[in-house]
């Protein structure tokens, strides 16, 4: 028998199913949906704002939905917070504040904790920036894309290039700590205009850069109706030019899309990655946690005008479910794998609360592909592993195909959300 944290009851632990002795860090996500424009691209949770945005109302459940969740985590420190969306910086920094200061008041906060917003040039204020540094965002995501005029037309996005410069001089100067996302293989893209882009984001020296693929996402305008974009040969061409000169100039690539001065890695991002414990408050907010005998995913109601209607009957959740025995390794390694250097070994166990022993035959079969190191000590992708990685992961698939339900997991990483 074990006590179940935020559950008073003491509980059997099925012997099929995960046990831990120490819970994974815990990070908290708050989806703030809406934006000025819905990008063409974009495939996330995100609202094409209607008048003005009701702060009051939205913060107000956030905070109520935080208020719900809290006998799951009781006891609980956070590692990090992340606002995402949608377009956060189109909240006001009394918001921003109110919400932040909401936060802190219910959970506990681990000491200098990173805490992220992103921000879209398009919505740029120098005193607003300085308002959210003041309100305790010590981190901002800046959603770039490009500086080109052209390919942000391309893309569909509310600033133009100067703008872009503009808003990253200032983060700099506020913050700091900034992050600076730009997209890839853009419409009509050559390498040369690529790394123009990169040039321009490298002359800033930002801590750290996400750097990715425009990709076509079905229930996107632009899978409807697809941009001329470059060919397979001229994409990969651009991809290992910009990989190539963010190493030239000391940036670690340590996650698919992500590159950091020493020390700059986004720790968010990183927890996800490590297979750590999220909740996620807000509307289509995921959340992932761990129990002393299970691992739960959540999943809030997507729509935001829904959201506020439950929140008022304390309904949050939308749906809710425990990851099985036959999910879990698929799911660690979806996560894991995706970081550069990998993970100790023991690390399946510490955040899966099985043993290494459930994917032994998948692991013996991604290192003979070449695709795994055969490292005993660490879960690590080869350089061919890191380039198919889709063909890596496919071989933690559960066996049987009526237990392949994806992972409901919206990974914030600071390359995909949101201030796109």
């Amino acid at each position: 028998m074990r006590g179940n944290p935020g559950d008073p009851a003491r509980v059997a632990v099925p012997s099929t199913g995960p046990s831990f002795i120490t819970l994974p860090p815990l990070a908290l996500y708050v989806h703030l949906p809406w934006c000025l424009r819905k990008c063409p691209y974009c495939d996330f949770n995100s609202h094409e704002l209607r008048g003005e945005v009701p702060e009051d109302a939205y913060v107000t459940a956030l905070l109520r939905d935080l208020e719900l969740a809290l006998p799951k985590v009781w006891g609980r420190r956070v590692v990090s917070v992340f606002l995402g969306g949608g377009t956060p910086s189109l909240f006001s920094a009394a918001a921003i504040d109110r919400l932040l200061a909401g936060i802190r008041a219910r959970l506990p906060l681990v000491p200098g904790a990173e805490v992220t917003l992103e921000a879209n040039p398009g919505t740029f204020e120098r005193q607003k920036f300085a308002d959210y540094f003041a309100a305790g965002v010590n981190r901002l995501s800046l959603g770039i894309q490009s500086f080109d005029p052209v390919k942000l037309r391309a893309l569909g996005r509310v600033h133009d290039g100067d703008e872009a410069r503009r808003a990253a001089e200032a983060a700099l100067m506020i913050f700091g700590n900034v992050n600076l996302d730009l997209m890839y293989a853009l419409p009509e893209q050559t390498v040369d205009e690529a790394l123009g882009d990169l040039a321009v984001a490298l002359s800033f020296s930002p801590p750290h850069l996400s750097c990715y693929h425009l990709t076509l996402e079905p229930n996107t305008l632009f899978f409807k109706a697809p941009p001329p974009l470059p060919d397979e040969d001229t994409s990969a061409d651009i991809e290992g030019a910009v990989q190539a000169t963010l190493s030239r100039a000391g940036y670690s690539h340590y996650e698919t899309s992500a590159y950091a001065r020493p020390g700059y890695p986004c720790q968010h991002n990183l927890n996800y990655w490590q297979f750590g414990d999220y909740l996620g408050i807000g509307a289509g907010a995921h959340s992932k946690l761990s129990y002393a005998d299970r691992i739960e995913r959540e999943l809030r109601w997507k729509q935001p005008k829904q959201y506020l209607a439950k929140l008022a009957a304390d309904d949050p959740l939308q749906e809710a479910h425990a990851v099985t025995r036959d999910e879990i390794g698929f799911e660690f390694m979806l996560n894991a794998l995706r970081l550069t250097a990998g993970v100790p070994a023991t690390g399946f166990g510490e955040r899966t609360g099985y043993s290494l022993a459930l994917v032994a035959r998948p692991l013996r079969m991604a290192i003979d592909k070449g695709l795994l190191e055969a490292d005993p000590l660490v879960l690590k992708p080869t350089p061919l592993g890191r380039r198919f990685l889709n063909d890596l992961l496919e071989l933690f698939l559960p066996a049987s195909p009526a237990r392949r339900r994806p992972a409901p997991t919206r990974i914030h990483l600071d390359a995909t959300g949101t201030g796109r």
